[in-house]
């Protein structure tokens, strides 16, 4: 369904089909469990360009149970095989003790900040945080209650799609439109992690935007900037990136993390790709007026005497500008000089008159 405008409101943020793509730094679990690590990852975060931190907002006990069956153990190509899914959600939580604090810490730095939530306990506790908007991972997307509850807290839920078949999509679309909630962006996401850059298919940002009526955007875990790029020439109004100060300090996320000043960079990039896109404008500027000055016009390219036949062997379409519009060449063969004229004279209506006149 699409729509004629769309807008989401974001804190004091504004995001539109015009407006500059919202640059996220997810924290996930790249704070190694210290506190300390934490606070200069969001400073860090700050000092490289992001608009907004993204937290994690759950314990072991709210996303599974502790189990070591066949289910619960990863076995499907990931970083993590072999691990349990408790086992690695207790090293990867970010306590929420922390997360006030690091919601502050945010707003003085000038950020917006704000989680993705796992459970109903893990939405209310956000909304005694205040915080401004909600995001639905990408492993969260059939969780349709979680969705429902969330959505109903009247701010912008970010769903990603990257485990998503369409109709995956369309539920958790309707869903949130259930509430009364049309405060939706969809994002591209690939959940591979790294994930290939062949992978990315972010052409489907576009056809999210025109089905569902939505702004679009991506959450990325390809290496590089590449993706990022990308995804503002073609319009995302998100683009989400995990982030660490050290890739060396490991972790469960750290190999498809960003360091600082590759993160700077990609701001960068991601903003002069936007500028570069700008606002439909078939004005000049100054430097291509002045440019004008070599682009195509007639000019008389052999001595021509008084009375003599304008030909296309005297008469031609060259650079310099300064004669007629070259719009004009077929009307001005077959008349005649109506004086000598010099190789090199610009072509004006003045110099000819009709032949037989």
């Amino acid at each position: 369904m699409e729509r004629d405008k769309r807008e989401v409101r974001i804190g004091g943020r504004i995001l539109d089909d015009e407006s500059p793509a919202l640059i996220i730094a997810e924290l996930s679990c790249n704070h190694g469990g210290d506190y300390t690590v934490a606070e200069s990852t969001i400073r860090a975060m700050a000092e490289a360009g992001a608009d907004a931190v993204k937290l994690q907002t759950y314990t072991p006990d709210t996303i599974t149970i502790d189990c070591d069956n066949d289910l619960f153990t990863i076995n499907h190509g990931t970083l993590w095989d072999s691990r349990t899914l408790y086992d690695l959600y207790k090293e990867a939580y970010t306590p929420w003790e922390w997360q006030p604090k690091l919601k502050k810490l945010a707003g003085e730095l000038g950020m917006l900040c704000f989680s993705s939530p796992f459970d109903f306990t893990a939405v209310d506790f956000l909304e005694g945080m205040d915080v401004p908007a909600y995001k639905i991972a990408s492993f969260e997307i059939n969780d349709i209650p979680l969705i429902e509850y969330t959505a109903s807290k009247g701010k912008p839920v970010i769903i990603s799609t990257g485990i998503a078949e369409l109709e995956d999509i369309e539920l958790a679309v309707e869903t949130v439109r259930s509430t009364g909630n049309d405060q939706i962006i969809l994002l591209k996401c690939t959940s591979a992690y790294p994930a290939p850059v062949e992978d990315a298919k972010l052409s489907t940002m576009a056809d999210m935007r025109k089905r569902f009526g939505v702004l679009t955007g991506v959450s990325d875990h390809t290496e590089g900037h590449t993706v990022p790029v990308a995804a503002a020439a073609l319009g995302a109004k998100v683009i989400e990136k995990h982030f660490i100060i050290d890739r060396s300090m490991g972790g469960p996320d750290a190999p498809f993390s960003m360091e600082p000043a590759k993160f700077a960079e990609m701001v960068r990039q991601v903003r002069m790709a936007e500028a570069s896109i700008g606002k439909p404008d078939y004005q000049l500027t100054e430097k291509a007026k002045g440019s004008r000055a070599f682009s195509r016009s007639l000019f008389i390219v052999e001595d021509v005497k008084k009375g003599e036949l304008i030909t296309e062997k005297n008469l031609r379409s060259i650079r310099p500008a300064g004669g007629l519009h070259t719009k004009h060449y077929r009307e001005l063969l077959g008349k005649t000089a109506a004086q000598d004229i010099d190789r090199g004279t610009p072509a004006s209506f003045e110099l000819f008159e009709d032949e037989g006149e």
